[in-house]
């Protein structure tokens, strides 16, 4: 693996204002601050993506995010939050390791406007062949028999998804 910045921070290697530290988890202060109090979450150990982790350090993640976000509601001005994390090329993720944005958010800031234009509403049908299509998905890879991902799998490269 090249030389990832944010496991260069975990390591101490570039300074960061870290806010929360446990045995899984990281979190420090984003060098840029389009509002006070932008933190990014990381876990300690090198992820690419939300897609590659495992379910215990997931959860892991998802509690220091929930610590960190009531801390910041308290700590800075907002009108509420926002928590995200971009996974891939496709989502523009800047940094190649598992990052959650918690951001404070003002009113009428469009910081992450979702869509750029109104979105399409499929049809019911639609709608329930793609859920069957995941839920088929989610069974097939909670089976025992299940192994890693085929390459390319859920890369979203069907636009029939």
């Amino acid at each position: 693996m090249t030389s990832c910045t944010f496991c260069d921070i975990v390591a101490g290697g570039i300074p960061a204002t870290i806010v929360a530290a446990d045995r899984d988890t990281v979190a420090f202060l984003d060098l840029r601050q389009f509002h006070p109090g932008h933190i990014l979450v990381v876990p300690r150990t090198h992820v690419a993506d939300i897609r590659d982790i495992q379910d215990d350090l997931a959860a892991a993640i998802l509690v220091t995010v929930a610590r960190v976000a009531r801390a910041v509601d308290r700590v800075f001005p907002n009108d509420g939050l926002s928590v995200w994390h971009s996974a891939g090329a496709g989502a523009n993720q800047e940094v190649p390791h598992l990052h959650f944005h918690v951001h404070p958010r003002i009113i009428g800031d469009d910081l992450l406007r979702i869509y750029p234009s109104s979105p399409h509403h499929p049809d019911r049908s639609q709608l329930d062949a793609w859920g069957d299509r995941l839920r088929a998905e989610l069974a097939r890879a909670a089976s025992p028999s299940a192994n890693e991902p085929e390459a390319n799998a859920g890369n979203g490269t069907d636009s029939t998804v």
